[in-house]
């Protein structure tokens, strides 16, 4: 229930970011949960994505990053602003608008979608790691998942926190690889404000792909309840709704944060079109199966040491994208299911959340021992995601905009719009999917 003034109070107008003061060290001290979410964005499933983009349509596909970097900041700024108002991660607040059995089937949906997405990072990351080193990728794969699973279940939540932030990282060696291959930055350019698209089955496919892959559900989930544990980690901190005077400090550091760690996210996958625009397109090759597929063929055209950021890339993200799947379906599994759910918890006092990072991880370890195709997987999982997303985003731009649930910290203006338009487009993503699929 709201109380008096939170009925009765207008929402809080957010002072504008200002930058007096943060330099350096102090700014990255201001990031977590929203930088975290932006980088994990670029796993390896995403590399590949972004990869096939620039070696299939060369600079042409430069222009969706504008438009996808305003509607994926809107949404995560909703996602984490629920979390940090309310106390609770987003799937808690969905079974408020929700029916149980709809969440719970969103929910498993996702958990499935984020098995697959975790066996194809493993995958490519064992690849990747067989290419620059030598030995089975398989074992490359085990190893690595079992680095993943050991951190999430036996570190702090603090110090796990501050590792997933140093990782993030890793992604300038994306940025790196714009810089030692030649670049038609005209091209770049048009692809940006006027692309030389044919509309066809293949267009469409990349340009669901991508926002697919951008705009993603576990980011949701993911997000919200890492602001969930950022209160439960500082003594000082409550949420919003019974902490009012926190809300400006508060929500300026989520802006930043979001707008910052979507920004990194978008930056990656410019560079990674770019850079194999630029080399894959320009010789020709524009089929790319895998991440790892776009490092070995970088080799020949943009040199070893391309190939060695790459590749170091895939594995760097992969590492840091392995708990966010592993983890969103966790909080939202067992938020779902009212279980004691977080990080900060050590494994035996919250057994069924630890229960689900486990399994989804050692079934992902688990399918690349099979006949699995990664790419065809991944395809049937971004249409799982792409039909999950639209539910969620919805309900939870409801949940954003209730009273009930945000008192006055109520989501409005542009955000709103923006939050809702991202829902639409990703609603027109699947219809798109469905017809030409």
């Amino acid at each position: 229930m709201s109380n008096i003034s939170d009925l009765t109070s207008s929402p809080p107008t957010p002072r504008p970011i200002t930058w007096r003061g943060w330099r350096g060290a102090a700014v990255f001290k201001q990031l977590g949960p929203g930088l975290i979410t932006g980088a994990a964005d670029d796993d390896p499933s995403g590399i590949a994505t972004y990869s096939q983009a620039g070696a299939q349509f060369g600079y042409n596909m430069l222009w969706s990053m504008a438009l996808t970097y305003p509607l994926m900041s809107a949404v995560q700024l909703v996602s984490a602003q629920i979390g940090r108002v309310t106390g609770s991660g987003l799937a808690r607040n969905l079974k408020n608008v929700l029916p149980k059995w709809a969440l719970l089937g969103l929910v498993g949906l996702l958990f499935i979608a984020n098995t697959i997405n975790i066996g194809a990072n493993l995958a490519a990351m064992g690849a990747a790691g067989s290419l620059a080193i030598g030995g089975p990728s398989l074992l490359y794969t085990v190893a690595l998942a079992g680095v993943s699973l050991t951190l999430q279940l036996f570190i702090s939540y603090e110090t796990y926190a501050n590792y997933l932030k140093w990782l993030t990282l890793v992604l300038l060696a994306y940025v790196a690889v714009v810089f030692v291959v030649k670049i038609d930055w005209a091209a770049v350019g048009s692809g940006f404000v006027a692309p030389k698209l044919t509309l066809s089955g293949d267009t469409v496919t990349m340009i669901v792909a991508i926002f697919g892959t951008t705009i993603s559900p576990y980011l949701l989930f993911w997000q919200s309840s890492q602001e969930v544990e950022e209160i439960e980690r500082k003594d000082e901190d409550e949420p919003l709704r019974k902490a009012p005077e926190q809300a400006d400090r508060q929500l300026q550091r989520i802006r930043l944060d979001t707008f910052v760690g979507m920004a990194v996210s978008n930056l990656v996958a410019i560079a990674i079109i770019i850079s194999t625009a630029a080399t894959l397109h320009a010789s020709g090759k524009t089929e790319i199966g895998s991440a790892s597929d776009a490092a070995e063929a970088l080799r020949p055209v943009a040199g070893d040491f391309a190939f060695e950021l790459f590749s170091l890339g895939i594995i760097g993200t992969g590492l840091l994208s392995l708990p966010v799947l592993a983890g969103s379906a966790a909080y939202a599994l067992g938020e779902a299911q009212g279980w004691k759910c977080g990080l900060e918890n050590k494994p035996w006092e919250a057994v069924g959340f630890y229960s689900v990072i486990a399994v989804a991880t050692v079934l992902g370890v688990g399918l690349d021992f099979t006949p699995f195709d990664p790419m065809k997987a991944l395809f049937w999982s971004a249409v799982v995601n792409g039909y999950v997303a639209v539910p969620v985003m919805a309900a939870m731009m409801w949940v954003g905009s209730q009273r009930d649930s945000m008192g006055r910290f109520v989501t409005n203006g542009f955000v709103r719009v923006l939050g809702w338009g991202a829902t639409l487009v990703m609603a027109a993503a699947a219809a798109s999917m469905a017809v030409f699929h």
